[in-house]
């Protein structure tokens, strides 16, 4: 029992245990922290990824519309509403009913 004592009270090792506790959970960068940032980077890397891919489509549409008469048409026809002379648009808007 004294020997496990001894062990216990040695002041390396209670050193090392403090010096352990206060770098898991009072230090700045503590394992806390550490995992909220590991998370917001991976959520930036998410949001990097979908822009990246909304860049390509839209360079891709920008592409279309500059080289494809036919694609322009329907652009300016459906964004807005454009019309060749002689023609009526009507323009259909779902709407939404909120029961109480």
């Amino acid at each position: 029992m004294k020997k496990v004592f001894r062990i216990l009270t040695n002041k390396y090792l209670l050193t090392g245990a403090a010096f352990i506790a206060w770098t898991v959970y009072f230090d700045q960068n503590d394992w806390m922290s550490l995992q909220a940032r590991q998370k917001e980077l991976n959520g930036v890397k998410d949001n990097i990824n979908y822009l990246n891919t909304e860049i390509a489509r839209m360079s891709k549409e920008r592409n279309d519309l500059k080289t494809n008469p036919a694609k322009l048409e329907q652009f300016a026809r459906e964004q807005y509403k454009m019309k060749h002379d002689g023609e009526d648009i009507y323009v259909i808007e779902k709407s939404t009913v909120v029961a109480q």
